[in-house]
Order: structure tokens, then sequence, then C-alpha cells
């Protein structure tokens, strides 16, 4: 009985790829966006395909990637982390997720819940704000209508609070207050409707609340 067959119940988590082996077999357009997203999480990326896109290529001349242009066999999962299978070949498909389980590696087919033992969510990006949707593989659309909803509602004044946020927990936490003095810091910083202010542009609000929590501000505002 395969994942999807059990009414398989995904535990959400985000997965720290910096400098792990992850190896990608395919080489067209959807390889292509899951290399970009795999190098831009800090991962060490392995491609084989015995064709491939040109953007593909330059990664791999420019030293990005390992590229290995010849099909898939068995064992090029050695000393992987993760893979994931974005080939047409069901019987690729197939070979590339029985290796992977023999060798308790991760593994996601393309489109192919039954066979992989994690599936990627559609995520929203605002600089340190990641939002990950997941309909557990019962309706990618879906996923990306929420995705498009979610967009709207977290604009890009979202990357922006998180990076102010990010500067006063910093130094709050330099500071020698009691736990619990910090903490109501914190809430009343993350209740304030900041990232609205920033979308606004009033910046004043920002520079009154910094100045009651006693909060260097001046010199973001520079950058």
């Amino acid at each position: 009985m395969t994942y999807m067959e059990k009414g398989a119940s995904y535990y959400s988590v985000f997965l720290n790829l910096e400098g792990r082996l992850c190896v990608v077999v395919g080489g067209g357009e959807v390889a292509e966006r899951k290399v970009e997203v795999l190098l831009s999480s800090g991962a060490k990326v392995r491609v084989i395909a015995p064709q491939i896109t040109w953007q593909i290529e330059k990664w791999a001349d420019e030293g990005r990637i390992e590229l290995f242009k010849r099909p898939y066999r068995w064992g090029d999962l050695s000393e992987a982390w993760l893979c994931v299978a974005a080939t047409d070949d069901p019987e690729v498909q197939k070979e590339v997720f029985s290796e992977a389980e023999e060798r308790r590696i991760f593994c996601n087919v393309v489109d192919k819940p039954e066979l992989c033992s994690f599936i990627v969510p559609s995520v929203v990006r605002r600089g340190r704000l990641q939002l990950a949707i997941s309909t557990s593989g019962a309706s990618p659309a879906a996923a990306r209508r929420i995705r498009e909803r979610l967009e709207d509602e977290f604009g890009p004044e979202w990357e922006v609070y998180l990076e102010l946020m990010a500067r006063w927990r910093k130094e709050i936490l330099s500071r020698d207050l009691p736990e619990e003095k910090r903490r109501e810091i914190f809430t009343r910083l993350a209740m304030a409707p900041i990232p609205e202010w920033i979308r606004n542009g009033d910046w004043h609000y920002i520079r009154a609340i910094a100045e009651r929590e006693g909060l260097f501000v001046e010199d973001f505002f520079k950058e």
C-alpha cells in the first residue's frame, strides 16, 4: 500500500539543506525549477540527465552544480540526503524511488505522490518569511489558489518588517532585562500594525513605537 492509499498525514517541516547533497534526476524545465530552489537553499546539487536545459548547462559551467550528462542508473543516489525525480519516464521514476527507499533518502517524484516520501508545498516568500501551503496532494491547483490569496495579503512590506523585527530582537536580547520584561516588549511589537505602517509609508508611527520601547531605528531607514 502506498503513502497516498493509506491517506498520508504529512509532518510539516522546513529543511536545512546547506551543504547537503541533493540529486535531481531529469534535465527539463521542471528539473530546472527544482534545481533553482535547491541552490537558493544552499544545497549541493547534482543533476543526472542525458539532455538538459541551457540554464542547467550554464550552472554546470559556472561550477554551481555537479552534472552527469547521462541517464540515471542505480547507485546515483549514493551519499545523497534528498532526491527529486523530474522525469516523465515511469520506469526511471520507480527506480529512483526504490533506490531512495532502500537508502532511506527523502524522495520526491514530481506529480507522483504515490512515489514520494515528501511533497513540496506551494510557498509564499517574503524575505525571512515563508508561508507553505499544502493540500496533502489532493489539489495542487487549490494550493496555488491559496498561495495567490496569501501573496496579496502578505506583500513585500513583510520582508522589511521582519528585517526590522530581527534587528530589534537582537537589540532587546542584548539588554540586561528580566525574561518577563523582554516577553512584554516582544508582544507589544508583534501586536503593533507595523507591516501596515510600512505599506502605507507611515514611518513616523514606527519611529514612535521604537522611541517608546527605547529601540534604535534611524540607521534602518538609511539602508
